[in-house]
């Protein structure tokens, strides 16, 4: 079982940045692709990005390719993300989700995914 806790959300003005951070508990996190989502109020979980098991590979959502990048440290069991360019409609609870695979794979599918984080809320202001 993994345990994932978000942190880094809060109040930002539009064109700001913030870091959101995600660690898993566990030894095994090198084995898990990592994905970050966000839920607005009355809309479905979105895919925001995503990243392999090593980090060599990232996959932005269209809809934040060139503002947020993710990243990840193996050796303290996190991934960031890095939101930068942010705006109003970037506001939602973001979350954070693991996957353990043996091969180099994702998806943008919440399903897909086995573990979560309870959320971190995000807020950008005009």
């Amino acid at each position: 079982q993994v345990q994932l806790v978000e942190s880094g959300g809060g109040l930002v003005q539009a064109g700001g940045s913030l870091r959101l951070s995600c660690t898993a508990s566990g030894r095994t996190f090198s084995t898990y692709v990592m994905g970050w989502f966000r839920q607005a109020p009355g809309k479905e979980r979105e895919f925001v990005i995503g990243i392999s098991r090593g980090g060599t590979n990232t996959y932005p959502a269209d809809s934040v390719k060139g503002r947020f990048t993710i990243s990840r440290d193996n050796a303290k069991n996190t991934v960031y993300l890095q939101m930068n360019s942010l705006k109003p409609e970037d506001t939602a609870i973001y979350y954070c989700a693991a996957r353990s695979v043996a091969s180099g794979t994702y998806s943008y599918l919440p399903l897909w995914y086995d573990y979560w984080g309870q959320g971190t809320q995000v807020t950008v202001s005009s």
